[in-house]
């Protein structure tokens, strides 16, 4: 029986699979756009994954993506940590729990 998944997976997936009795993976190496495009499915599937369980492996699979993600744009991650330390510094964090309910404009 052939089982049909279609999707990115981790890269040790097909050994894993490869070395069960009576499993063959078949596989093939995405382009650039085509990881890129996988990569962001991906991140959807983690954050539903997370959004469902609240459990916190899920968001280490989230970091995982966003890693390769910004490893397929060519950013090192320190450079994305610049990004979102100077995004800190400009408008803050979430850790005073600031829930805006409306503004009123006059």
């Amino acid at each position: 029986m052939k089982k049909v998944y279609n999707k990115l997976v981790r890269d040790k997936i097909p050994e894993i699979i490869d070395s069960k009795p009576n499993q063959t993976s078949f596989t093939r190496v995405l382009n650039s756009d085509e990881y890129l495009f996988e990569l962001n499915k991906k991140l959807q599937e983690e954050v539903a994954e997370y959004l469902e369980s609240g459990d916190i492996e899920e968001i280490a699979d989230i970091e995982e993506v966003l890693r390769a993600i910004l490893d397929a744009k060519n950013v090192e991650y320190q450079s994305f940590e610049n990004i979102r330390l100077n995004k800190v510094n400009k408008r803050g964090a979430f850790k005073k729990r600031i829930y805006l309910e409306s503004v009123d404009e006059n």
